[in-house]
């Protein structure tokens, strides 16, 4: 299972972070992630106004090793 990782910080307080994560259900590669990642994370942007993305990637399920 791809993980889409990424790392949000509040407009307003650009040092309060978060770390979080989406997965994908369906069996897809990490260059499948890198892609259909960027379309997740601008419909979660405008879902989520008050927060910005400060970075992202993708990684097998588990590995906390970040990229």
């Amino acid at each position: 299972m791809i993980e889409l990782f990424f790392v949000t910080c509040l407009t307003a307080s650009p040092m309060q972070c978060q770390d979080r994560s989406l997965l994908f259900t369906q069996d897809i590669g990490l260059m499948t992630c890198m892609v259909q990642g960027q379309s997740q994370l601008a419909e979660w942007t405008r879902s989520h106004p008050r927060e910005t993305i400060h970075r992202w990637g993708c990684r097998s399920r588990g590995n906390r090793i970040a990229a």
